[in-house]
């Protein structure tokens, strides 16, 4: 399959291409030229499936024509030794729960399917056509991060021969425990406190992609969502998440909720829409960084500088993916503006929390089911309260374990949540990381002396 950039500018590029460059040269996003529908006989069919067995197929639709069968198989088993699984939090809402990866957070399965198709790539030693160097030259991965992205990007590659990631965050935003995740690992990962906020640390990564020098002087790419890796696997929670509850017989009025930041995960779940996946409609749940909502009421995106919240992984003030999202419903821009604002609303609504709002939500949630919230939960918890309607079912993603947000989370509900075992290892580390302005003639001197 071809991909085009998003800015229309620059060339088509395949598989191989989009996943090492990252972005496209007009700084575009990568978007696939086709998106294949499933046989209704595979929708059908996925109550009965494991999670791999449903992922495998949904990948084969994206990636298929690009990798060997047989090693997309064994990519998207090696990534999902897990389960999501849907818990029943009221009587009309469900948690798809997405934290049983390696660092307990969604991100977990984009950055490990990256890292084993771009590991792939790396083994069959071509060149990509776009830097004129052989693949096989080091690869060197940024990732800006809000939170959890970095520590499961950091994971995901560790380790990983041919490849060397650095991990940008903004200091002092985000959770000790989250910090501690990518930044005592060493080895081929390296974390980069930028003195800013996380709109800074995506900047930077941006402007590296587009600076030739140092682009002839390293082999960049991206594991953010912009990556089409990186945020395509996460459809997979979509497909599973329709097929469990299916099984439970509630898939018919299904409205799927999802706390949204940077919209790569959103973003994924309306690529399996288009691909066939049955669900009615859904809703992007926003912090106060509510930029997406606003255009939803007004047909405008006007993005503005981040504001720092409890749901800190949703600090994002001009999210990558809405370029996405338009391009997905502006047929490639052949619509107006005005047409392509009612096909989104048509399908998409949205809701804007306040810290306190999140706060109230997580207590009482905590005090009516016993079911612990994290802050990016609740805001997901709290629309589908606020807005489902009779007959519908909603499933909303809780996107990381609340123990990553323990100081907050204990704080709220005046509990001592426990801190599972693999976090607790993380916690037993060093700190390594370098301190970094959030000027990028600072960030590019630094990587031209790598």
């Amino acid at each position: 399959m071809n991909y085009y950039s998003t800015n229309g500018k620059a060339p088509i590029a395949n598989l191989q291409k989009a996943v090492v460059k990252g972005l496209a040269e007009d700084r575009g996003l990568y978007m696939p030229e086709e998106i294949y529908k499933l046989p209704k006989a595979f929708i059908d069919d996925m109550p009965k499936m494991a999670f791999q067995d449903i992922a495998y197929n949904v990948a084969q639709n994206f990636f298929g024509d690009d990798v060997d069968g047989d090693a997309l198989q064994d990519i998207v088993y090696d990534t999902l030794q897990f389960d999501c699984p849907v818990v029943k939090v009221t009587d009309n809402i469900y948690a798809l729960e997405l934290f049983h990866g390696p660092t307990l957070a969604f991100k977990d399965v984009g950055a490990r399917f990256m890292a084993r198709l771009l590991g792939y790539f790396l083994r069959q030693g071509s060149s990509v056509g776009c830097c004129n160097t052989a693949i096989n030259k080091t690869v060197n991965v940024l990732v800006a991060t809000s939170g959890d992205t970095g520590s499961a990007v950091a994971n995901g590659f560790l380790g990983v021969e041919g490849i060397h990631v650095y991990v940008l965050y903004p200091k002092g935003k985000v959770s000790p425990i989250q910090e501690c995740q990518f930044t005592t690992l060493g080895k081929n990962i390296t974390a980069i406190e930028v003195d800013g906020v996380f709109d800074d640390c995506q900047a930077l990564v941006k402007s590296a992609f587009m600076d030739e020098e140092l682009n002839q002087h390293m082999k960049l790419t991206s594991a953010n969502s912009i990556n089409v890796a990186r945020f395509l696997p996460q459809a997979f929670y979509y497909f599973n998440a329709y097929a469990r509850m299916k099984a439970l017989g509630k898939a018919d009025e299904l409205v799927m909720c999802v706390p949204s930041g940077n919209f790569g995960n959103i973003c994924s779940a309306l690529f399996g829409h288009q691909m066939g996946l049955p669900i009615k409609r859904f809703i992007a749940a926003n912090n106060a960084n509510d930029i997406f909502y606003k255009y939803l009421q007004t047909g405008k995106y006007e993005p503005k500088a981040s504001v720092q919240t409890l749901a800190n992984a949703m600090d994002v003030g001009d999210p990558s993916n809405f370029a996405r999202i338009i391009n997905l419903y502006s047929d490639n821009r052949l619509l107006s503006e005005e047409e392509t604002h009612q096909r989104i609303t048509s399908l998409i609504s949205g809701a804007t929390y306040s810290d306190e709002q999140i706060r109230e939500t997580m207590r009482k949630c905590y005090s009516e089911t016993g079911y612990i919230l994290d802050p990016h939960g609740a805001c997901g918890f709290r629309a589908l309260q606020e807005s489902l309607k009779s007959g519908e079912v909603g499933v909303f993603c809780e996107t990381a374990h609340p123990a990553k947000f323990k100081e907050k989370v204990d704080e709220i509900l005046g509990i001592d949540i426990e801190i599972p075992a693999r976090l607790r290892a993380f916690m037993e580390g060093q700190k390594q990381s370098v301190e970094m302005t959030k000027n990028f003639e600072d960030f590019k001197a630094y990587l031209m002396r790598v």
